[in-house]
C-alpha cells in the first residue's frame, strides 16, 4: 500500500458536480465494475477515477491529486511528511486510513461542539438504565419512534426528500416528516442537509466533512463534535438556500432543541422513567449508530458495483438497519434516485415507502435509475455525458445574474414537464443541471 503524491503534470481544473477543486483528468462514469474487479485493488483519491470499460476494466489516472491506494501491501510512502506509522488498515478492510485523529483535547471547544457532546454522552448515559426499567409499553414505544423519526425522518425526509429532491411531496407532509427528523436530535433540516451535500461534493477527498480517510471513528462520529473543521473544509453553508428561503425550515433552526424536549415531556407524562429511557435514550442512540453507519462502514466494508471514484460501497447488513441506506454506492452513482435498492433483491423499506406514496398520489417527480428499461451501466454512461457538456457550458458562466437565471428558468421547465413527459435521461439532465447551477453559484 502506498500513499501517492500529486503529480507535476495535473490536468487543468473544470467544475465537477460533486466536489468544488478538483481536477478530472478523463471522464468519470458510474459504470459497473466486474466481480473480479470488485476484489483487490480499491482507490479513492481528491480527484476521480478515470472512466471504465463496458466490460469492467478500470484505470487510474496518474493526473490525480493525494490518492490513497489500498492494496495487499505494507504502505512504502507517506504523503505530506506524515510518518507510515499514522497509517493502518481497517479490519476486514482492504481501505488503509489514518490510525487516530483527536477532536477532543488539545483544542477549545465552541458551545455548539459542547452542546452536541453532551446531547449525544446524556443518550448513551440513559441506556445504561434500559435493562433495569423494560417493559413491553416502552419497548414497543421505542420501536414505533424508531420507525417514524429513523424511517420518515432521517432516511425518507432529510436524506432523499431534502438533501437530493428525489420527489416531492405537499408541503403539509414535507414539513411533517421533517419534523420527525428533527425528533432524532441529529440537527435541524437546515444544517443535515447541507453537510449531506458538500459530503457527496467532496466525497472522500480532504474536503469530505466525515471521510474515513481520517480514521473509522472520526468519519462515524467524532466529526460532529468539530464544526470547526467542518467549516474550515467546506465554508459556511451555501448550499440550502432552497431550504433557507423557507419560513419552516428556518424556525425549525432557531428552535431546534426546544422540540425533543416537547418529546421528552411527553413520554414521560405517559410512561415515566421507562418510556423515557426507551423512547428517548435506546431509540436515539440505536438510530444514531444506524445512521453514522452509512458514513463509516459503508465506505470501508461491502462491495463496490459501480465506479464512482469513491470508497462508496454497498453493505447489506447496513442496508437492513437502515432502511436500505446500506446500498450506498449504488447511491453514490445515482445520487438523484429515490431507489437505492437497484436490484430486486435488495431490500430498501424506503423506496418501499416512496412508492406507496407515490401510488396514493402523495409523492410526485420521483426519480428512479432505468426507467426506460436501459442498461443500468448505459445509463450511467449517458449520465456522464450529460454531466461532461454541463461542466463546459458551466464554465464560460460567470455572472451571478445568468446563474440565478438559468437556475430558474431549469425549474420552472422540470415543473412544466413533469412527470407525465420527462424521460430517466432527462430528468438525470434536470438533476445534475440544477446542482451544477447550485454549486457554481456557491464558487462566486
Amino acid at each position: 500500500m502506498a500513499l501517492i503524491l500529486p503529480q507535476p503534470n495535473a490536468q487543468p481544473f473544470s467544475f465537477s458536480p460533486r466536489r468544488r477543486l478538483t481536477h478530472r483528468p478523463e471522464s468519470t462514469v458510474p459504470c459497473r465494475i466486474s466481480s473480479n474487479q470488485s476484489s483487490g485493488h480499491n482507490i479513492a483519491s481528491t480527484g476521480r477515477l478515470s472512466a471504465c470499460t463496458c466490460s469492467g476494466h478500470q484505470k487510474r489516472s496518474d493526473h490525480s491529486s493525494r490518492i490513497y491506494a489500498t492494496a495487499n501491501t505494507t504502505p512504502v510512502a507517506a504523503a505530506e511528511g506524515e510518518p507510515e506509522s499514522n497509517f493502518g488498515r481497517i479490519i476486514l478492510s482492504d481501505v488503509v486510513v489514518k490510525r487516530w485523529r483527536n477532536v477532543y483535547w488539545g483544542r477549545k471547544w465552541n458551545s455548539r461542539d459542547m452542546g452536541t457532546a453532551a446531547v449525544v454522552v446524556v443518550m448513551h448515559l440513559l441506556c445504561l438504565f434500559a435493562p433495569f426499567v423494560v417493559n413491553w409499553g416502552a419497548f414497543w414505544v421505542a420501536v414505533g419512534l424508531y420507525m417514524v423519526t429513523g424511517l420518515l425522518g432521517i432516511t425518507l425526509s432529510f436524506h432523499r426528500n431534502l438533501s437530493h429532491r428525489s420527489f416531492k411531496l405537499p408541503k403539509w407532509l414535507e414539513y411533517l416528516f421533517a419534523y420527525f427528523g428533527a425528533q432524532a436530535l441529529q440537527g435541524n433540516p437546515i444544517d443535515w442537509v447541507s453537510t449531506h451535500r458538500y459530503h457527496h461534493q467532496f466525497c472522500d477527498s480532504e474536503r469530505d466533512p466525515h471521510s474515513p480517510i481520517e480514521g473509522f471513528w472520526f468519519s462515524h462520529m467524532s466529526w460532529l463534535f468539530d464544526t470547526n473543521t467542518v467549516v474550515q473544509r467546506c465554508g459556511k453553508p451555501n448550499n440550502v438556500a432552497d431550504l433557507e428561503k423557507q419560513a419552516f425550515y428556518r424556525f425549525l433552526q432557531s428552535t431546534y432543541i426546544v422540540h425533543p424536549l416537547l418529546l421528552v415531556a411527553l413520554l414521560y407524562t405517559f410512561g415515566g422513567f421507562p418510556f423515557l429511557v426507551w423512547g428517548m435514550g435506546v431509540r436515539i442512540v440505536w438510530v444514531y449508530h444506524i445512521t453514522w453507519l452509512v458514513n463509516s462502514a459503508c465506505h470501508v466494508w461491502g462491495k463496490q458495483a459501480w465506479n464512482t471514484g469513491d470508497l462508496s460501497r454497498n453493505n447489506w447488513w447496513v442496508a437492513l438497519l437502515a432502511f436500505g441506506e446500506g446500498w450506498h454506492n449504488n447511491h453514490h452513482a445515482f445520487e438523484y434516485s429515490a431507489r437505492h435498492g437497484l436490484e430486486w433483491w435488495q431490500l430498501d423499506m424506503t423506496w418501499y415507502i416512496v412508492w406507496l406514496l407515490q401510488v396514493i398520489g402523495l409523492a410526485t417527480d420521483v426519480k428512479q435509475v432505468a426507467k426506460t428499461g436501459l442498461p443500468l451501466w448505459l445509463l450511467g454512461l449517458g449520465a456522464d455525458r450529460l454531466r461532461a457538456d454541463m461542466n463546459r457550458l458551466l464554465a464560460s458562466l460567470f455572472h451571478q445574474g445568468v446563474l440565478d437565471e438559468q437556475f430558474l428558468q431549469l425549474q420552472q421547465l422540470q415543473d412544466e414537464t413533469s412527470p407525465n413527459f420527462v424521460s430517466e435521461v432527462v430528468n438525470i439532465f434536470f438533476h445534475e443541471s440544477e446542482k451544477l447551477l447550485r454549486n457554481l453559484r456557491g464558487l462566486l
